[in-house]
């Protein structure tokens, strides 16, 4: 395969493969649609009878049709004001699961030597537990606020603020590899939807899973069939 060309689901731009996993010092992945198969929001709005309302605003926002993430993820939050904290423990337990080829590639990231990072607009509850499963070394997303056992339709404030967009996913890219001691161009950057643009612009490599419009034309590996470990069709240890 060579630059700017497909090959059944997978499509590779601006460079002639293979390139070494080993040139790259950090990956950094979205969650979820990404690492996971779901939208966690989604799923934790159809456990309360919100699902239609909040999954329309959520594609709209992936597809990069809502400008204000920030506004949108509020939006979207807000409606689930009253579900019980329980809810986010049965998404994990009966919906939550890793895409396939996830295991893979992660594993063959860590053993050539990758640092792995995880940036999430989604929530804490979930990408602490799928971190701990994958043995990733940061994440960053959204804490819900809580309060008597029930969701309170708001996010906490933390000392980087209350939400992960776009912009956040890039400073938080970057932020990583400078402490790291390495450029960007050393940093694989892996999501699906607009608010991953950012974050996958800045890295030396950007990965696309199964991406919207909008994110498959501007990756430089994009899989459309099969699974993440695709990517390593054209990335060698």
């Amino acid at each position: 395969m060579t630059s700017s060309e497909s090959s059944s689901g997978l499509t590779v731009r601006g460079f002639t493969p293979p390139l070494k996993l080993a040139e790259f010092k950090l990956v950094a992945f979205d969650m979820d649609s990404t690492l996971i198969s779901i939208e966690c929001i989604d799923e934790i709005a159809d456990l309360v009878g919100r699902k239609r309302e909040v999954a329309a605003i959520t594609e709209a926002a992936m597809r990069g049709e809502i400008d204000d993430y920030k506004e949108s993820l509020r939006r979207r939050v807000a409606l689930l004001a009253g579900a019980p904290e329980a809810a986010l423990q049965r998404v994990y337990d009966e919906r939550l699961q890793l895409n396939p080829g996830v295991e893979t590639f992660v594993r063959a990231c860590q053993a050539a030597g990758l640092k792995t990072l995880l940036i999430s607009g989604g929530f804490t509850f979930f990408s602490e537990r799928v971190r701990r499963r994958l043995g990733l070394d940061f994440a960053r997303a959204n804490t819900l606020g809580v309060a008597q056992g029930r969701l309170t339709g708001t996010l906490l404030q933390r000392p980087w603020g209350d939400i992960v967009d776009g912009a956040e996913k890039r400073r938080m890219l970057l932020e990583v590899a400078e402490l790291m001691g390495i450029e960007a161009a050393q940093v694989i950057a892996v999501g699906d939807g607009a608010n991953d643009l950012p974050m996958m612009k800045a890295a030396g490599l950007s990965i696309a899973y199964h991406p919207k419009p909008a994110v498959a034309v501007e990756a430089m590996i994009s899989i459309t069939d099969g699974g993440l470990d695709r990517a390593l069709e054209v990335l060698q240890p």
